[in-house]
């Protein structure tokens, strides 16, 4: 795929080269890079290896698991047989609870017998939804999603029908787990790996730095191609968790700009402030799309998905693009920029303040 200006702007110490499927490339000493397939139009994760020494037993550390599918399961098989260098797996450190880093947290565990390293409120906020206590579509996400303006009865019909969207991908966590909090330090391969909070596209999202490698895990915080999604949701509707996001990445410019930058999805770069100051940027032009429609008119938030996504969405993305529409109107309507009425129809409309 063609780099577009923004890529332009960073650098990828590895080119174009991808590790292929069952396969690992270093990345770093004692870091490897692995890929897993996903069932969406992002359609891949990358996860890592990180070469690690714990209670006496050299072996490996897993940072983030794919989804919960067969295939995903047959992947991980052959990189035990042919990547591990005929040592164990020691633990399993997932950044944040989405299905793509959470999924085989169960599994992975269970499989080595390790214990899953993460943080609290990720954690938790997994088990709620694998087991149906949190909502994740559904009626409520419906009703949501109505509230904003998305009211259109296929989608509606759709939404409700996902039912078990969570735990589909995730339909089980290990019953205990090792806390992470921001500032800790873990001890890995020799290395120090400080854990950086970050919040907005998950509750307690921790990216992994080792400054002696001048590596950056980073999750989904930062990635190179891509905006990260920062969306509204249910459980919190009144949440601002744009806000949270920018101040979180803004934090990360603390980190050196040379640092290599091992993201989630896309490949590893070079040039962390640079991007970090990408997507500032890219929200300040969103912030201002918003503005300018919520001027000419009030609006709710599916009248702007095309405002803010200038391109055709199915079902998937448009909840993601719902969820990220409402956290820009939530931002700029707490920040006292735009203003919030509740009409008669039980939709929420913004206008400029």
């Amino acid at each position: 795929m063609a780099m577009n200006a923004l890529e332009l702007q960073l650098d990828y110490p590895f080119g174009d080269t991808l590790p292929p499927l069952g396969t690992t490339i270093e990345v770093a000493p004692g870091v490897r890079w692995l890929r897993m397939l996903l069932p969406f139009q992002l359609d891949h994760i990358n996860l890592w290896l990180l070469r690690d020494r714990l209670d006496g037993e050299d072996g490996w550390t897993i940072v983030d698991c794919g989804i919960a599918n067969d295939a995903t399961r047959a992947a991980w098989e052959t990189i035990f047989a042919n990547e591990l260098e005929g040592l164990p797996v020691l633990r399993v450190i997932t950044t944040h609870m989405h299905p793509d880093h959470m999924g085989l947290a169960h599994w992975l565990t269970e499989r080595w017998n390790v214990r899953l390293w993460s943080s609290a409120t990720d954690y938790n906020a997994a088990r709620m939804a694998s087991s149906g206590l949190a909502s994740i579509g559904g009626e409520a996400t419906a009703r949501f999603m109505a509230s904003h303006g998305l009211i259109d009865p296929d989608s509606q019909a759709k939404i409700k029908a996902r039912t078990n969207y969570y735990a589909s991908m995730v339909p089980q966590l290990p019953p205990a787990y090792r806390r992470l909090l921001d500032g800790d330090t873990l001890a890995i391969g020799g290395h120090d790996w400080a854990c950086h909070a970050g919040y907005g596209h998950a509750p307690e999202h921790i990216s992994l730095h080792c400054a002696q490698l001048g590596v950056l895990i980073s999750g989904d915080m930062v990635l190179p191609r891509i905006s990260t999604n920062v969306s509204v949701h249910e459980g919190e509707p009144e949440g601002d968790p744009l806000r949270l996001y920018l101040a979180s990445i803004a934090r990360m410019k603390a980190l050196p700009e040379d640092t290599l930058v091992l993201p989630s999805h896309g490949r590893p770069f070079r040039g962390l402030h640079t991007r970090v100051d990408q997507l500032v940027a890219h929200h300040d032009e969103r912030f201002a799309d918003v503005l300018n429609a919520c001027a000419e008119a009030p609006q709710h938030a599916a009248d702007l998905l095309p405002v803010l996504f200038r391109r055709a969405l199915d079902l998937h993305q448009t909840t993601f693009a719902m969820g990220e529409s409402v956290a820009h109107l939530n931002a700029l309507w707490l920040a006292g920029r735009l203003t919030r009425r509740r009409d008669a129809d039980g939709i929420y409309r913004f206008a400029t303040a």
